[in-house]
């Protein structure tokens, strides 16, 4: 099997244009149902607030490929200089079972989220014709860093600012962008929330805090999936998940929505509604649209081919026998 690190990912970069094509062809291939997916058990033991998920796929189309993913999640890990988040990615053929590579690197995982999240913005955008927008990011660690890569990437000719809040701040040195000069680091989180067209919450925090209706046609793009008071969202009408049974538990927002409001599968959208059927385009232009998605092991798993096709192509990663 081909074994692949920090290393070979970060030699191989981010393409995001890529990337964001790897992830709408993955929308449409689980469309047509040429997928398995069960729901991803999480593992918790002696600290409850800490969890080991297991997210097994199948993945037909281009992809053709099985596997899981083993992610853990240990938020004190920041008080040990640690990363929160720890990932293994174990590919194996579609018709032998043999394993054919790992991929141990929490980066595949992150740069999953973050295409999503930009095939959902071009989506957003091509439904609005917005010539430009405030982009806002709330959390600072490498999940709303690479969302702000991806965005600049994809849509920084569109971007007019860039907002950023982080509840144990924000250091930009070591950002290398060529867009520094719209970036704004503010004081509380309201200040990023606000003026958004296009709000990203990638935080870990342990409790709600967003207590205000979104701005009028914003896109809000739940990454970390605990952030909203149901009060915050009563008048949102158009709510968008990548799987109802995946996000409708484990305490988030869409589960807190579900059992304070009565939001039910019948009032949502999904992902393949909006990529696969324009649904976006039906939504009144000043109507703000909440994208809250789980986290989808399909996604995982074509990342994962992804890369290990184009270390294959480089010489990249260690052969095992």
């Amino acid at each position: 099997m081909l074994y692949i690190n920090n290393r070979e990912i970060r030699a191989i970069g981010m393409d995001w244009q890529a990337l964001a094509e790897m992830a709408d062809s993955t929308v449409h291939i689980v469309d047509s149902g040429d997928f398995a997916q069960p729901v991803k058990p999480y593992l918790r033991y002696n600290n409850l607030k800490n969890r080991i998920i297991a997210m097994p796929a199948y993945v037909g189309g281009d992809v053709n490929a099985a596997g899981i993913k083993w992610i853990s999640s240990f938020p004190d890990n920041i008080r040990i200089g640690l990363p929160r988040a720890h990932s293994v990615i174990v590919l194996n053929d579609p018709d032998t079972g043999r394993p054919s590579a790992i991929l141990n690197s929490p980066l595949p995982s992150i740069v999953r989220t973050a295409s999503v999240s930009g095939l959902m913005i071009r989506h957003f955008l091509q439904a609005r014709s917005l010539e430009r927008f405030h982009l806002g990011i709330i959390g600072w660690g490498p999940v709303g860093q690479y969302h702000a890569q991806m965005a600049e990437s994809l849509y920084g000719d569109k971007i007019e600012r860039i907002r950023v809040y982080d509840i144990r701040g924000v250091d930009l040195s070591g950002i290398a962008s060529p867009y520094r000069d719209r970036i704004t680091v503010e004081k509380t989180w309201e200040d990023v929330y606000r003026p958004s067209d296009i709000l990203i919450t990638c935080t870990v925090s342990e409790n709600r805090y967003i207590d205000s209706p979104p701005g009028k046609g914003s896109l809000l793009l739940n990454v970390s999936l605990r952030d909203y008071k149901p009060e915050a969202l009563a008048s949102v009408k158009t709510v968008i998940v990548d799987d109802w049974d995946e996000v409708c538990r484990e305490n988030t927002d869409i589960e807190r929505l579900h059992l304070e409001r009565g939001l039910a599968r019948r009032d949502v959208q999904t992902l393949a509604d909006v990529v696969c059927r324009d649904s976006l385009a039906e939504i009144a232009d000043d109507e703000p649209v909440f994208f809250c998605p789980m986290g989808m092991s399909v996604f995982d798993i074509a990342t994962a081919v992804y890369y290990m096709k184009l270390a294959e192509e480089r010489g990249l990663g260690v052969e095992l026998d």
